[in-house]
């Protein structure tokens, strides 16, 4: 029975009995069965009471370890996405550095491409200029060749002679 029922009940029996002054009689038989009602539902009332105090601190417990493995996993999550981002950042400058690296050789790669083209152009032009020197010499020679042709056929035509 409840507790607070058992205690009004009290209360209707105290203020419906007589009283002189400050004092009031009280018929002891209505009120003992209610003080033996209280005797027996207050142990249960305390009993449910306590039964209620430590569902609490067991969900206080449980609330406490849920927040400190929310915080652990925050934590974690944090530290990960941390070491992630420098990761990520020393990735980031290992690839700038490859970069630089491979430009610079590419440089160095172009450079050597038109030194060598350069040399073997200008090689390529001595020799045309051989070449060339060649083809004149022999254009000259061949020039030269005809003329004193020419001028044997018209010195003989003329009725001179030439000798050879």
């Amino acid at each position: 029975m409840d507790i607070l029922y058992l205690v009004d009940r009290l209360e209707e029996v105290v203020k419906a009995s007589r009283h002189l002054g400050n004092l009031r009689f009280v018929d002891e038989r209505r009120i003992w069965p209610l003080i033996d009602q209280m005797r027996i539902s207050i142990p249960d009332e305390v009993r449910r009471a306590e039964r209620i105090i430590r569902e609490k601190e067991r969900t206080i417990a449980q609330a406490n370890e849920e927040a400190q493995r929310i915080v652990e996993l925050a934590r974690s999550e944090a530290a990960q996405l941390t070491a992630e981002h420098t990761i990520a950042r020393a990735a980031e400058q290992r690839a700038a550095a490859i970069r630089e690296q491979a430009e610079r050789e590419a440089e160095k790669t172009r450079a050597g491409a038109d030194d060598y083209a350069f040399e073997v152009l200008c090689q390529l032009e001595q020799e045309m200029r051989k070449a060339l020197t060649v083809i004149e010499n022999g254009i000259r020679t061949i020039q030269a060749e005809r003329e004193r042709r020419e001028t044997r056929t018209s010195t003989r035509g003329s009725g001179g002679s030439v000798t050879p």
